[in-house]
């Protein structure tokens, strides 16, 4: 244990350049344009640095934010046409909505569904069904009957509104 006053000044300066040595500075490179100039560029402008210091790091902590943009026409339409499974979780700034399991009107057999929107188009390629029963994946062709049903509403809500 450091017991006089020049010990203490002097683990304290220790201290002190150890904490400094952690935090980074930029660091500046040259690179040429397709013109053929030369630029200069820091890591943190190439992106090839993320937090350089401890404090960036907590600071940067909730700034990922995903987002995409969904098609209004196509969520509504795998709310309703999905609606005899009870809903889990529903996120419009990603386009998920997750089911649990349920059985649909005059059928016999359990659906789980997934659903990924990640497109603003109404088209197929906008729409991502995962669909499951009790005993693993639902065949193709009742994904398939899934998203035509889906399709098919989100058209008409479309139509409805006069939205062409």
């Amino acid at each position: 244990m450091i017991t006089n006053t020049s010990g203490k000044r002097i683990a304290a300066a220790f201290l002190c350049l150890t904490l400094a040595g952690c935090g980074g500075s930029a660091t500046q490179s040259s690179s040429v344009t397709p013109g053929g100039a030369a630029a200069d560029t820091s890591a943190r402008e190439r992106n090839e640095s993320t937090g350089t210091t401890i404090w960036e790091a907590f600071l940067n902590a909730g700034a990922v934010e995903t987002r995409t943009n969904v098609n209004k026409y196509l969520w509504s339409a795998s709310l309703e046409v999905l609606e005899f499974l009870p809903v889990q979780s529903v996120d419009p700034f990603t386009g998920v909505i997750v089911t649990g399991f349920g059985t649909p009107p005059g059928g016999s057999r359990a659906y789980r569904a997934t659903v990924l929107i990640d497109d603003p188009a109404l088209e197929a390629r906008s729409l991502n069904l995962s669909l499951q029963t009790r005993n693993g994946p639902a065949s193709a062709s009742t994904i398939r009957a899934v998203e035509d049903a889906i399709l098919t509403r989100a058209r008409q809500i479309r139509n409805a509104e006069g939205n062409l």
